[in-house]
């Protein structure tokens, strides 16, 4: 069993609860997903660790196949309509070419070490003109140093980060687990697997410790966002 599955495994619930308890950071989050997704009507979408569908949840997913590690997770986004044609990890599945129109990572990648393959893998199942869309809390911003930090000291609780932290952090269970990609690093991979064409949108621009007062609107680039999506097109 992947430590990624062995982390996310028993954790459904907490991931779940965080966001619910983080509800204007949640909003912020969602409206990103939907705007890069965009319309979906009559599409076909791959959902690359689709978690707990929560996310999906609030979209129209009888489009939406899913692949997830964590059954835990991957049974509770199947009560949600995600259609989740595997448990287990990407890397170990073979995706047929050509099939998909939108594949997306939502926070996935924040938990593979070599994103090279499995971007091409994708790459490859998407149609001509298809996109990939990568979601994430990029390793440069805020939020990527918090949760670094937290990592690094395996605690939130320190006297240097008194009076910093947001009211309820990330579990630092499930930060731990992560690899935090910078975006840069992401767009570096991408190009050298033929990409050319990008699109960029951000939220969560507010400093971690005042992201949860109100939801904040999408807007373009990735150089001040928590939460990047960067579009890929085939």
């Amino acid at each position: 069993m992947s430590e990624t599955k062995q982390k996310f495994d028993g954790y459904a619930a907490k991931y779940d609860e965080w966001f619910m308890k983080n509800e204007n950071l949640f909003i912020s989050e969602l409206k990103l997903f939907k705007k890069v997704l965009g319309d979906i009507s009559g599409k076909k979408l791959l959902s690359v660790g689709c978690g707990s569908g929560l996310f999906e949840s609030n979209i129209d997913s009888s489009n939406i196949e899913g692949i997830e590690p964590s059954e835990d997770m991957g049974q509770i986004a199947i009560k949600r309509g995600v259609n989740v044609i595997k448990f287990g990890l990407i890397e170990d599945v073979d995706l047929p070419d050509n099939e998909y129109d939108i594949i997306y990572f939502n926070g996935s990648s924040s938990y593979m070490e070599n994103l090279t393959p499995v971007y091409d893998k994708c790459r490859k199942a998407l149609k001509e003109g298809g996109k990939l869309i990568l979601l994430d809390v990029p390793k440069e911003s805020a939020f990527g140093f918090m949760y670094l930090l937290g990592k690094s000291l395996n605690t939130y609780d320190h006297e240097y980060l008194e009076g910093a932290m947001p009211e309820l952090p990330y579990p630092l269970a499930l930060a731990s687990s992560g690899v935090w990609h910078t975006t840069e690093s992401k767009i570096e991979v991408l190009k050298n697997l033929g990409f050319s064409k990008f699109s960029y949108y951000q939220t969560l621009v507010k400093n971690p410790l005042y992201t949860n007062e109100e939801p904040e609107e999408v807007i373009e680039g990735y150089k001040s966002g928590g939460y990047v999506a960067i579009i890929a097109e085939k």
